[in-house]
């Protein structure tokens, strides 16, 4: 059993709240940096084709609503027109660019507030715009690396929680920002005309939609492989509902992709408060399956990762834990499978170590079986060449919680702090490991095989249950990252 020490659920959140904190910070420096330092950038393919401009004294600007000397010498570069502006009180003016003979080509409406930063309404550029954007995709960045940080420390039996599905979940989806944004701030840092902060705002206040967006192709290709399993189980399964999840389950988030998709990009007409509320909609609605998605793609990860673990060959204690057995009290193959990845296990840490564990079979009598679920484990056992003074049935459980409670009992009476693995069939391994933690028992898993149409299935139905088992915290967490979006959207210009 791994000995690494236990990160705290909560750690990660400051660290995130430390960058936020920290990004808030350097806004502030850059207000001071670049204060009164702006240049309002037009394209010179605004000028008519008749008029010539080879110098900036081509041009003869007018301002409205603030002295002449607010603006600087006019520059030409390339097809860009720069003016520098320095402003010497709050209060908004307007920039009206004449042509030689007075005839308008351009104007520029700007915003000075009481901490002299420059606001250009028509761009959404204002005074250290590319460095405020490039600090807010660094930070997407920092979140993504603490994620994913937090997730590669999780490891032996502290690797078994919910906290650790949420930060290969929220890894993706932090991930996924900072390529929006950092592909953003990139454009706008190179050309702020032609890729202006407007289209920065709807990069930043869109997120949940961009994520669906990258990651729509490989909800498909997980739905289709899905669907291929589920009709295959349903070949050798009687009809069931929870035989058909794996299969309504991803077609539900196809679904909710195309509506989603859909819904945000038909075209809108409308005043800029009704802008603002539909986009506000929309970014709820795409929060609300991008969400689901990062649970489910967490779940996921840490599903498959715990299925092909293999405890370090040290154990004192190997649980078997029981399901459901024949009429005639033999092993179904489930069950035959868990019990194999035992032995097998077993076997192995005796021929690397010598060392040889204590295997517990766990499982209650139901009021069909002939004889409890561990007796009958015990049975096969017998059968192979485990001596039977290692083996210590648990009857008394009636679930994988109780397997872990019941079993920790006869583990504290034996051995206290004995390292303990686990075997269960593969796509049962993670939750296990869940009960596990919350019985109070350090544990690491072993997956035993099933059949390929089996299990995907009933692994969708492990990280359905998963979720559902902290439904409260979900809505909570839910509802908090709604109300940031939804008010990001509210405030961000349209």
């Amino acid at each position: 059993m791994s000995q690494t020490k236990r990160v705290k659920p909560l750690q990660a959140t400051k660290q995130v709240g430390i960058c936020a904190l920290l990004l808030l910070v350097f806004v502030l420096v850059c207000r001071i940096a670049f204060f009164r330092n702006f240049t309002a950038v037009f394209s010179a393919s605004l000028i008519p084709d008749n008029m010539v401009l080879s110098a900036p004294g081509d041009l003869d600007i007018r301002v409205e609503g603030a002295d002449e000397d607010v603006i600087g010498a006019v520059q030409i570069d390339g097809d860009k027109v720069r003016i520098p502006i320095r402003p010497k009180e709050p209060g908004s003016f307007n920039l009206d660019v004449m042509n030689g003979e007075g005839e308008y080509v351009h104007g520029i409406w700007l915003h000075v507030d009481r901490f002299m930063t420059v606001w250009d309404e028509s761009s959404g550029n204002f005074t250290g715009d590319a460095a405020v954007v490039a600090a807010v995709a660094l930070f997407w960045l920092a979140v993504t690396l603490i994620m994913l940080w937090h997730f590669l420390q999780e490891k032996g039996p502290a690797f078994y929680s919910y906290s650790t599905i949420y930060y290969a979940g929220f890894f993706l989806f932090s991930l996924v920002s900072f390529i929006s944004i950092g592909y953003a701030a990139v454009r706008h840092i190179l050309d702020p005309w032609t890729y202006s902060m407007t289209s920065v705002y709807r990069a930043m206040d869109s997120a949940s939609s961009r994520f669906l967006y990258l990651t729509a192709p490989f909800v498909l290709i997980f739905s289709i492989a899905m669907a291929v399993s589920n009709i295959e189980l349903l070949r050798h399964e009687r009809f069931r509902f929870r035989n058909i999840l794996g299969l309504l389950i991803p077609l539900l988030f196809v679904a909710g992709d195309i509506f989603i998709l859909v819904f945000t990009g038909r075209f809108f007409m409308g005043s800029e408060q009704e802008l603002h509320i539909r986009q506000t909609v929309d970014n709820v609605l795409a929060t609300v399956f991008a969400y689901f998605e990062c649970m489910l793609a967490g779940s996921v990860i840490c599903g498959l990762k715990a299925a092909k673990h293999l405890p370090e060959p040290d154990r004192d204690f190997i649980l078997i834990l029981g399901c459901r057995i024949r009429a005639d009290g033999s092993l179904t193959p489930l069950l035959k499978g868990r019990a194999d990845a035992a032995i097998a296990f077993w076997k192995r840490q005796k021929e690397l170590s010598g060392k040889e564990a204590i295997l517990i079979p766990s499982g209650g009598q139901g009021s069909d079986e002939k004889l409890s679920e561990a007796e009958a484990i015990q049975r096969y056992l017998l059968t192979t060449e485990i001596p039977p003074e290692l083996i210590i049935p648990e009857t008394e459980s009636r679930n994988t919680y109780e397997n872990m409670s019941f079993s920790k009992k006869l583990i504290d009476a034996r051995k206290p702090g004995g390292k303990v693995a686990y075997a269960t069939t593969n796509y049962h391994v993670f939750r296990s490991g869940v009960w596990a933690s919350l019985a109070g028992l350090p544990a690491e898993g072993i997956g035993g095989k099933t059949k390929w149409w089996f299990w995907p299935n009933a692994f969708m139905r492990e990280c359905v249950g998963l979720l559902q088992n902290r439904i409260r915290q979900e809505i909570i967490l839910l509802l908090l990252i709604i109300v940031y979006f939804a008010v990001l959207s509210m405030l961000l210009p349209v």
